[in-house]
């Protein structure tokens, strides 16, 4: 299968997955406000790991709701794409949102100004010669 395609695939698959999660009612997930950063599905399409990054809950109970309802999000996506083969979901947590938060807030912690540039002095330089085009001071 061509590159392109299983991104395109991997794509649609995450838009599907965040519409999809709005309707679980497991309260573990709907309370967690989860949200999918990526989706990547091997090229034969039977297995996709879902990473998702959750707002608020525990991660622990998160991932054990997200297992739970794997059944009904693996069954709302085979009614919205028309897909061969719905892959089996694998969901696993992806840290890179707190991560980056956590260096953002470090960095700007460090109070780091840039330089200032020089004021240009208020009286021109008698020395430098004249550069407006009319020649006139």
């Amino acid at each position: 299968m061509a590159k392109y395609r299983q991104n395109r695939i991997n794509d649609e698959m995450q838009k599907e997955m965040m519409t999809i999660l709005r309707r679980v009612k497991d309260p573990r997930v709907a309370d967690a406000f989860v949200s999918v950063t990526s989706v990547e599905c091997s090229p034969d399409l039977k297995y996709a790991k879902i990473y998702y990054s959750a707002l608020h809950g525990d991660p622990k109970e998160l991932a054990k709701g997200l297992k739970t309802a794997a059944g009904f999000i693996r069954r709302e996506l085979a009614h919205s794409l028309n897909l061969r083969v719905t892959p089996e979901l694998t969901f696993l947590r992806d840290d890179s949102i707190p991560y980056g938060a956590r260096i953002s807030s470090i960095l700007n912690r460090l109070n780091i100004r840039p330089e200032e540039p020089e004021e240009p002095d208020a009286q021109p330089d008698p020395t430098e010669p004249d550069n407006r085009e009319d020649g006139k001071a």
